[in-house]
């Protein structure tokens, strides 16, 4: 089994006053995202419930959640992209 504690990539960063904020989101989206979360796993007065004010919440998530996806693998393909070695010395014919 991988360890994902400790080799999983972060999804966050701590900002100046060390709060933790999801790469691509504010502070605030990073709130509102986290509590979203908590209601839909508690399934108190959150997601799972029908009715409008549920669904206008889920589709509040999925919209944070793929603003942060989306900045995720850009910032992921970034970081590779920054430790691969140049290797233009190596003669490979």
């Amino acid at each position: 089994m991988i360890d994902q504690n400790n080799n999983a990539p972060r999804r966050y960063f701590v900002d100046g006053a060390g709060r933790r904020v999801l790469i691509g989101l504010s502070l605030e989206e990073t709130v509102e995202f986290e509590r979203l979360e908590e209601r839909a796993a508690s399934g108190s007065d959150g997601l799972r419930t029908s009715g409008e004010p549920a669904k206008m919440q889920e589709a509040r998530w999925l919209e944070l959640y793929a603003k942060h996806s989306e900045e995720w693998k850009a910032w992921m393909a970034q970081s590779r992209a920054e430790r691969v070695v140049d290797l233009r010395f190596v003669n490979y014919s």
